[in-house]
């Protein structure tokens, strides 16, 4: 079972097929945040690897009192990787980062001072990112502009994994899909104080990069969810009851035409209008008792999924650990 011992600091890493990085990684983060003097844990989120990650961290977890993991049946993606993490953290003050060593765990404690100093939400910035130009370095420029445009949250690095965050404001976040890099975006919605750090990048030591121009597209559609989530957090029924308004105003307006023609020309077809009234008025009474239900879910925050069925393995504390 979980230990029931305080811990001010959580540092989640999902990993997939990092099985060379895992043990230097685990060496840095242990020497970077011990530095603090204060409780914490590290947990390790394998996200369905292939190679032998999860042997080698499940290794290393016996031999590290602080040390977790989690296994996936298969692979998720990084954000549910992430979500598992933040859901199974018992830390005040959650750090996020990547398995691959690109991210720099001396910079944590950096992190920590800033949320110390009232964030709620510290992002990282990779000023001098060691990745390719083509693949990686513009699309992030475009994606960021697009980001701070669309959302109104202007950062500068919203890929970079390296994040730390209050407990109480990230684990009401909602996050699925490749939402991660949407965190300060939603964040703002309930107020949060975020600020950014310049951190170190260091380029890939061993394996290969998991991301390319492939996910363009999923960002695309993420950000138009983003968008739609900020425009209607605060006020979803006066944005359904404005449509549906107006398709019953379409619906009077087409009815009240065929109405017309068939006392001008008692040979008038008015299929076309008739069914055009119908469809409006349907559309009209679905769109408002789906702002009605909206309303219902954003004032009473009733719903919850579980988004934890595919997780199968978890290591704790173990009682061996001598670090």
């Amino acid at each position: 079972m979980p230990s029931n011992n305080k811990v001010d600091i959580s540092v989640i890493i999902p990993l997939f097929n990092e099985e060379k990085s895992v043990t230097p990684l685990i060496k840095a983060v242990f020497k970077a945040v011990n530095t603090l003097q204060k409780p914490f844990e590290v947990l390790l989120v394998d996200d369905g690897s292939e190679d032998q990650t999860f042997a080698i961290a499940k290794s290393l977890a016996q031999t590290h009192r602080n040390l977790r993991v989690i296994k996936f049946r298969k692979n998720y993606g990084q954000t549910p990787a992430m979500v598992a993490g933040i859901e199974h953290a018992k830390g005040n003050i959650l750090i996020t980062m990547d398995g691959d060593l690109q991210n720099d765990p001396a910079d944590i404690p950096n992190f920590i001072r800033k949320i110390n100093e009232g964030f709620d939400i510290v992002v990282g910035w990779r000023i001098k990112r060691q990745d390719k130009l083509i693949s990686r370095k513009i699309p992030s420029q475009i994606a960021n502009w697009l980001i701070g445009k669309v959302t109104g949250v202007p950062i500068k690095d919203n890929g970079c994994s390296l994040k730390a965050y209050r407990r109480e404001v990230i684990q009401n976040v909602p996050l699925y899909s490749e939402m991660h890099r949407f965190i300060p975006a939603m964040g703002s919605i309930m107020g949060a104080k975020i600020a950014e750090l310049k951190v170190s990048h260091h380029a890939r030591k061993f394996g290969y990069s998991k991301y390319g121009l492939s996910r363009i597209y999923k960002v695309l559609l993420d950000l138009l969810t983003v968008k739609t989530i900020i425009s209607f957090s605060s006020k979803p029924m006066v944005i359904f009851g404005t449509l549906a308004f107006i398709f019953a105003l379409i619906s009077l307006l087409t009815i009240l035409v065929g109405a017309i023609q068939v006392l001008a020309t008692a040979t008038a077809s008015v299929v076309v209008l008739v069914g055009t009234s119908m469809l409006s008025g349907i559309l009209s009474f679905f769109l408002l008792f789906s702002g009605i239900l909206c309303e219902l879910i954003f004032r009473t925050g009733t719903v919850k999924i579980d988004r934890f069925s595919q997780i199968t393995a978890f290591t704790d504390f173990k009682s061996t650990g001598n670090k």
